[in-house]
């Protein structure tokens, strides 16, 4: 995509595909295990036989993956063309050939091709529609895919207020510096974001316990330096409250089913809905 490319080149958008072509390099059962593991928490399901599961911007392709490993049918779209093939390359080395997962390049932003799809059972986006670029106009344009009595489950940057303003700051300077010195941006990031853990575990004589276990940790089967970069990098960024997503669904006839906030800090806060 043209703007995509366009983003990319002034520093206004992170090349998430990139970041996940990589993370193809360790994917393994364990991750695999992980993620179905993390789908199994958060909609409350032990197998999803039978569904229709959209999987709106799918990254490196596991979530995808894993909804397949448990029995749905599983359609997959994303705005970044390496994240694409990342997911394509994913359902090449698990299921070749399968009918019943499909993989395309979209953006959620294009109502025209949302409505093209029909609905779904599920309607799965974690950690996605907040690097849209108009993060309002994608919550609205995924609830008309919900089937009745189906689930949204979304994932969203929580709003700290001046802390998110404050790493907005950092994820343009990290795009706007070359690779070669995106260095000067992350090393800080770690130190920021993994030094009290680390310290902690210093203390226990485990200094890297956390970083080592972290698929585990996590729950979605993720690698920690993956995780890091993509945090650190991705535009772009918008946030919101917990109770501004509730509103917004309810306003559109959603029942809250399953809140996990982050605490407060600058992860996601994880809503899953039920359509009336």
């Amino acid at each position: 995509m043209n703007q995509q490319k366009k983003e990319i080149d002034e520093g206004l958008r992170f090349q998430f595909g990139d970041n996940w072509s990589r993370f193809l390099d360790v994917l393994g059962e364990e991750h695999i295990l992980n993620a179905e593991k993390s789908i199994k928490r958060l909609l409350g399901v032990e197998n999803l036989s039978g569904k229709s599961f959209l999987d709106a911007g799918s990254g490196s392709g596991l979530f995808s993956l894993a909804a397949r490993r448990m029995g749905a049918r599983v359609y997959s779209f994303d705005y970044d063309p390496k994240s694409v093939a990342c997911t394509a390359e994913v359902k090449r080395r698990f299921y070749p050939d399968d009918p019943l997962w499909v993989v395309r390049e979209a953006s959620v932003l294009d109502k025209e091709f949302l409505a093209s799809l029909g609905q779904f059972d599920i309607v799965y986006s974690w950690g996605v529609l907040h690097h849209t670029g108009n993060m309002w106009l994608a919550l609205d344009h995924i609830a008309p895919m919900v089937a009745n009595g189906g689930m949204l489950s979304i994932a969203i940057y929580n709003d700290q207020g001046r802390a998110s303003r404050a790493w907005l700051l950092v994820k343009k300077a990290y795009n706007l510096l070359p690779n070669g010195l995106r260095w000067l941006v992350l090393g800080p990031a770690l130190l920021r974001l993994w030094g009290p853990t680390i310290a902690r575990g210093m203390f226990r004589g485990q200094p890297l316990h956390a970083w080592r276990n972290y698929e585990g940790r996590a729950t979605r089967g993720m690698d920690p330096w993956r995780d890091l970069v993509d945090w650190v990098g991705g535009l772009p960024f918008e946030v919101a409250k917990p109770e501004e997503l509730f509103d917004f669904y309810r306003a559109k006839g959603f029942a809250l089913e399953r809140l996990k906030t982050c605490g407060g800090g600058h992860g996601c806060n994880e809503l899953v809905f039920k359509k009336q």
